[in-house]
């Protein structure tokens, strides 16, 4: 599971519908995944990804191994060697990376089925667990529309390839792109199906939207850096008129989204996030639930 290129529309509505049925019945798959080992490799840092797989393995009675990059060969030695040894030891591997090449070379290695954790250019499983989320708020995926403000990212990204997969409305306002996420592939597909826009007025997209999602406007280990102090107040002055807050949500009743980590005060304030229509606690748990429905749809118990 590296992006939704290669799922169709059914197999990512199977896979939330499943999602939901492991979270109203945790005890039926308890040891489902008995003997299965998942290797956990991060490069890049991780509160939720990290926790949510670690769990989902254990309560699915399976066996997770945390592998820091810094702490093993793969600072040293060729990426793809590591894998074909690691693939021959472990079931299944979720790799939190910095680059998507990296990844796909771990993809081209392994025997074993490779989960995306997150890199620069796409992160299915957190669009997966944000439709969970809006399909047990809304109760229907299909004929939803979705405001995405911030910066067009990996989020962005697989949240785009999401929405118009299940017939979901996808507006995104995003006044700065990562040159490094940019997938013209993807964007041409999505502008296909009639379902996904770009517009720069944050106002009229939130006044027709059910769900508002926003992002951090700078990565979490980039946001103390001195190096990106120029480039981080750059993006402040340009995305604050775009903040989630009380005055672009005036009259809205449409859920708040944001993956996690927040930086309030900034992509959003922080009555937004205590918000009665606030989601975000439910949209972090449900990585949970959702990254189960992925390995057992991965390992084929479904």
């Amino acid at each position: 599971m590296i992006n939704f290129k290669d799922w169709t529309s059914e197999e990512i509505e199977f896979l939330i519908d499943k999602a939901i049925e492991v979270k109203r019945e945790p005890t039926k798959y308890r040891t489902i995944l008995q003997d299965k080992s998942l290797a956990m490799i991060f490069q890049k840092t991780s509160t939720r990804t990290r926790v949510s797989f670690e769990v989902a393995m254990t309560q699915l009675g399976g066996h997770a191994i945390y592998m820091d990059w810094l702490t093993t060969q793969f600072t040293l030695a060729d990426i793809s060697d590591e894998i074909k040894y690691l693939s021959r030891n472990v079931d299944c591997i979720m790799a939190r990376l910095k680059r998507n090449s990296d990844l796909m070379k771990m993809v081209s290695a392994s025997r074993v089925p490779v989960i995306n954790g997150c890199d620069e250019k796409y992160h299915p499983c957190q669009a997966i667990a944000d439709l969970m989320t809006m399909k047990e708020h809304k109760g229907k995926l299909r004929g939803l529309r979705l405001a995405y403000i911030g910066v067009h990212n990996n989020v962005c990204n697989s949240l785009i390839e999401a929405c118009t997969m299940v017939g979901m409305e996808i507006t995104i306002v995003t006044p700065i792109v990562h040159e490094s996420a940019y997938d013209a592939e993807l964007l041409e597909k999505a502008k296909k199906t009639g379902l996904y826009h770009s517009t720069l007025d944050a106002k009229s997209a939130v006044s027709y939207a059910d769900a508002v999602y926003t992002d951090t406007w700078v990565d979490m280990e980039l946001f103390g850096d001195p190096k990106f102090k120029k480039e981080k107040e750059k993006r402040i002055k340009l995305l604050m008129p775009y903040q989630i807050n009380n005055k672009l949500m005036e009259n809205s009743k449409a859920l708040i989204m944001h993956d996690m980590p927040i930086h309030r005060g900034y992509e959003i304030s922080g009555e937004m996030v205590k918000a009665p229509n606030s989601v975000i606690y439910d949209q972090a748990e449900n990585r949970l639930h959702s990254e189960k429905a992925i390995m057992l749809k991965l390992f084929n118990k479904f």
